[in-house]
């Protein structure tokens, strides 16, 4: 196993962070890996909000469910959608196809992602938040986003000031990867993912910003967070964007 794949492997949410400011030149060096992401086409539907106002970073903990490591990380940076800058070069071109909102969440996600490992490869941390979402159309009058810009997803980055969590257990393969076509999974699957979850949690040690040991399965965890992640008013405010009218 190579050093990029043992890095992958091992990856796991970061919390909680040191007091310290990440060097200017990582910090750019977070942002190349992020930008030579693939794009679809090389449309480069993708704007990254960096929040280095701590005022603004406050209203955007708050609006964001009040997850403290808004605030308290070295860097947060908040991932768009962006047909902005490809509108104005081709106003002909309708954005309000579907397709173009997938696109720009793929590409964000890519993005996303390589500025994560790219951070952890300098021995840095993170934590995503999709809480940006919760008052989407309040964080987006704060950040002045023009029509076809969209948060999707934001990254809080820093140096872990807490020993690394251990590694939340994923589906199985077997689950997972289907073969040539879909395939039913096997609920005795399930079962055993189920039971793992809960003895992870069992014996996963309570570090703030949580206050309590909670055991449950995976099939609890789905059930409760399907209903708690629902945004009755997306569709309105992707529509508001200038997003998904076809």
């Amino acid at each position: 196993m190579n050093d990029t794949i043992k890095l992958l492997q091992n990856h796991s949410s970061v919390r909680k962070f040191k007091n310290k400011a990440i060097p200017e030149e990582q910090v750019n060096h977070i942002f190349k890996a992020a930008n030579q992401a693939s794009s679809f086409s090389l449309l480069q539907a993708v704007s990254i909000i960096r929040i280095t106002d701590k005022q603004t970073r406050k209203a955007i903990m708050e609006l964001s469910g009040h997850q403290s490591y808004i605030q308290e990380a070295s860097e947060f940076w908040i991932f768009c959608s962006d047909f902005n800058r490809n509108h104005q070069i081709a106003p002909d071109v309708d954005i309000a196809y579907a397709e173009f909102l997938q696109i720009g969440a793929v590409d964000v996600g890519l993005m996303a992602q390589n500025a994560m490992v790219a951070a952890e490869s300098l021995g840095l941390g993170g934590v995503y938040i999709g809480g940006i979402r919760l008052n989407i159309e309040k964080i987006s009058d704060l950040l002045q986003l023009p029509e076809y810009v969209i948060p999707l997803v934001g990254l809080s980055m820093g140096y872990p000031d807490e020993e690394k969590a251990p590694l939340k257990p994923r589906l199985p393969q077997s689950i997972v990867m289907h073969h040539n076509q879909y395939e039913p999974f096997d609920v005795a699957h399930i079962e055993s993912y189920d039971e793992e979850m809960k003895q992870h949690y069992e014996n996963r040690p309570i570090k703030a910003p949580f206050t309590a040991r909670k055991i449950k399965g995976w099939s609890d965890h789905i059930d409760d967070h399907l209903a708690r992640s629902i945004q009755p008013n997306m569709l309105a405010f992707l529509n508001k964007q200038g997003y998904v009218r076809k």
